[in-house]
């Protein structure tokens, strides 16, 4: 009878654990199922804070709610290209639904995997860089926004001007390893060619180019152009604070660089392309293919001021150009 009796409370001590372990194990189940996003980016956390805010957000008002209807597999390379092959082999590994990532990453995502679709938030030439057949029909596993910086090469050259109208020479610093930043500097070579000016180049391709790059342009040139790339953001507060020291205004292509006391840039809204970019994992968890999903260009360009650094370089900034601004930071 005891024997019984503690055959029973046994059963009821289990069964009281069960209901409680069965409801963990079906939620684990559930999460298992859940639609996977990868997120491979190509700095660090604080630098695309915002861009991923406004990734998720757009993604929640389209009803992919993290956790509950999806999960997001965030990954970061911190502006090292031999870590970006990694991350894209392991986002393979965990089999995720979409890959979300910049131009810059695609190579080594698609090397990864030619069935997992792959959407870049942006991309300075797509077509160019061999990401996608073409902007109307990418084909293939890939699709997503191009930034089309190089296009504005011209505008940021006359907008330098604007700021140093003594701008006899224009040196410009672009990462030789990443093909957009190639042609971004032919772009504005072309642009400087154009308007008198003489251009002149320094191209780097690690970190450790950065001081001896802006060196070598000390006192050879009136104003500094800086062709955006993943090794250019992750170095920017550096760049800025030679180029300060060598007494050159800049231009950059988005506002990050400025808030980082840079002096001017100007170019797509990035953060407005990864809020769309939610908009293409969207259609692709529906179960639209890459492929079909044409690449769409920027519709919003900004023009960032950093009125400090202007004072510190001894400029006035024309009230003309002040008004045109989005944002002047103080």
């Amino acid at each position: 009878m005891h024997f019984d009796r503690l055959n029973r409370r046994e059963a009821i001590t289990l069964l009281g654990g069960a209901s409680v372990a069965w409801p963990l194990a079906a939620h684990a189940q559930q999460a298992g199922k859940l639609p996977t996003i990868g997120f491979l980016g190509t700095s660090t956390p604080a630098d695309l804070s915002q861009r991923t805010a406004t990734f998720v957000q757009r993604l929640r008002e389209l009803g992919w709610i993290e956790g509950r209807t999806i999960a997001i597999e965030y990954r970061w390379a911190e502006g090292r290209d031999g870590r970006v092959a990694e991350i894209a082999a392991e986002l393979v590994r965990l089999k995720v639904a979409v890959i979300v990532t910049v131009g810059s990453a695609v190579p080594a995502a698609k090397q990864a995997t030619s069935t997992i679709p792959i959407v870049f938030a942006i991309s300075g030439d797509p077509v160019g860089m061999g990401l996608v057949a073409s902007l109307a029909q990418p084909g293939g596993n890939v699709t997503g926004l191009s930034s089309q910086t190089t296009d504005l090469a011209g505008k940021r050259v006359e907008l330098l001007r604007e700021v140093a109208p003594g701008l006899r020479r224009l040196a410009i610093i672009a990462n030789l390893g990443y093909p957009a930043s190639v042609l971004d500097m032919r772009e504005a070579e072309a642009a400087s060619r154009m308007l008198g000016l003489e251009a002149v180049a320094s191209g780097i391709q690690r970190a450790e180019d950065i001081a001896p790059g802006l060196e070598a342009i000390k006192g050879r040139a009136d104003a500094l152009y800086v062709c955006g790339d993943p090794l250019v953001v992750a170095n920017r507060v550096r760049i800025n604070i030679l180029a300060l020291g060598a007494r050159l205004p800049t231009i950059y292509s988005s506002r990050e660089y400025v808030e980082a006391g840079g002096l001017m840039s100007y170019g797509p809204n990035i953060v407005d392309l990864f809020r769309r970019a939610a908009e293409y994992v969207d259609k692709i968890l529906r179960g639209a293919k890459p492929g079909d999903i044409p690449v769409e260009q920027p519709t919003k360009f900004e023009l960032t001021i950093h009125q400090t650094t202007a004072k510190v370089l001894g400029l006035t900034i024309p009230p003309t150009l002040l008004a045109r601004a989005d944002e002047v930071i103080e």
